[in-house]
């Protein structure tokens, strides 16, 4: 349950309305929400970072439900690495007691934002991007992250994985993700997949993040 920071022309959502939704038994994260900086001249009209107080209240209004319901965050962050590591601590997740956790979703950023995001306690999640050919420095993160703190995803219908990239992506095409990421981390595919999933049970089933 969320807005995504880049959609813009709605009635933003209360924290109430994020919780009222929450509680639907199908909910089981908030979000997808996070930053977006990307493309400022073109893709956001010349707007300055100044310009997107309202991604910053948005995210902040996210961070406030998953704490106050206990369900784990989906974070997006693109070009805003710095601004999602600062208001995620400015909202108290680096500290002790009732942090939401959660993952960063879909994740293209370095391995100093990937050891901040563990530090907080967050999953990383690769997409098909980590299969590309000009991928190298997101296999070289991919391989610093801890197996037991890695997700798997297809970021659907967009980036879909090496041997079908440039078609529309699907479900049944992240096992591509889960070969690349064995190969990466010298183990064998089966290992990732039951980490993967394991994972995924942990942070979205079973309430680990709830202190």
């Amino acid at each position: 349950m969320g807005v995504h920071p880049d959609t813009e022309g709605l009635t933003e959502p209360s924290l109430q309305d994020l919780l009222d939704r929450a509680a639907l038994p199908r909910v089981i994260a908030i979000g997808e929400t996070g930053l977006d900086y990307y493309g400022m001249e073109d893709r956001k009209g010349g707007r300055t970072i100044a310009d997107l107080e309202w991604q910053r209240e948005r995210f902040r209004t996210h961070i406030r439900a998953a704490r106050a319901c206990r369900k784990p965050l989906v974070i997006h962050t693109r070009s805003a690495s710095e601004d999602t590591l600062g208001i995620l601590r400015e909202e108290g997740e680096d500290g002790p007691g009732n942090q939401a956790g959660g993952v960063f979703h879909c994740f293209t950023e370095t391995a100093e934002v990937a050891r901040a995001a563990l530090d907080l306690g967050y999953y990383i999640s690769f997409s098909g991007i980590v299969t590309f050919k000009s991928a190298q420095d997101l296999r070289d993160v991919a391989a610093f992250v801890p197996l037991d703190r890695l997700l798997i995803e297809t970021d659907s219908p967009y980036l879909a994985p090496v041997p079908y990239r440039g078609k529309v992506n699907n479900p049944s095409y992240v096992p591509w993700v889960a070969r690349q990421l064995a190969t990466v981390k010298g183990l064998d595919v089966q290992d990732v997949a039951e980490a993967t999933s394991r994972n995924f049970d942990e942070l979205f089933l079973n309430g680990s993040n709830a202190a």
